[in-house]
């Protein structure tokens, strides 16, 4: 009985604080999608770029509508012992958990159809935005300089862009130096080709993996606590009256 007790206030209190970073995104959410324009002045320009292409406001609601509702049916279902919603709490989470491991194989398996399909959405959109488009072009530099990458594949992405037609030259960031850690100016096609710097998709997938210890470690601590919690749900479900 004081094992059943302990289980079902930690179960209380874990679905409380569940239940309260739903209700921090869900207000988060509805005031980027409300008042957009005091969200970006907080946050800087890359802001509006950011929500140019994954609308925020309706990320955070949808996310913590999701922990809202999860935090909401396992802290009721723990104090006054409904095993409706115990049971409700139970199937989310097995949801929730099946969808992260077939998101995790799908990575693994299919990254090279992944790499072409995104090269097929995001190479034209680079060779037409980037140099027209301000903050499209800032997004790009930003990540170019944070990765010390170029493009998404290489430099070739650029060409025929506005940029390159403008300036006939290619983004600083392609002709970065490694060895040297220096830019070298003016980045012609020749001097891109030389420096062979990455693209950032590969780059990333570099970086990735280069992390994969702590990556891993945190994917597996989150699988881990679902599951905890799953076997929490399913123990006070089963011996309940």
């Amino acid at each position: 009985m004081q094992c059943f007790s302990f289980i079902k206030t930690v179960m209380i209190l874990f679905n409380m604080l569940i239940f309260l970073c739903g209700v921090a995104l869900l207000a988060v959410g509805i005031w980027v999608s409300v008042d957009g324009p005091s969200f970006m002045k907080i946050f800087g320009p890359l802001s509006s770029t950011a929500m140019q292409f994954v609308n925020v406001g309706y990320f955070l609601i949808a996310a913590g509508s999701v922990l809202f509702a999860l935090g909401f049916l396992g802290c009721y279902g723990a104090q006054t012992e409904n095993k409706c919603a115990l049971m409700m709490f139970f199937f989310i989470l097995l949801v929730i958990f099946i969808a992260e491991v077939a998101a995790a194989v799908v990575a693994l398996v299919y990254t090279t159809t992944a790499e072409n399909f995104l090269t097929l959405m995001v190479v034209p959109t680079i060779k037409k935005e980037y140099g027209s488009q301000k903050d499209y072009t800032q997004v790009w530099n930003s990540t170019m300089e944070g990765l010390k990458c170029c493009g998404f594949n290489n430099y070739t992405d650029f060409e025929d862009s506005p940029y390159v037609k403008e300036n006939h030259v290619f983004p600083q960031h392609c002709c970065f130096d490694h060895d040297n850690g220096t830019l070298v100016e003016p980045c012609t096609s020749v001097e891109a080709q030389n420096q062979k710097v990455e693209g950032c998709f590969n780059q990333l997938l570099y970086d990735i993996k280069t992390n994969a210890v702590t990556v891993g470690g945190v994917a597996a601590g989150i699988a881990g606590l679902e599951l905890a919690a799953m076997i929490v749900s399913m123990y006070l479900y089963c011996n309940l009256k």
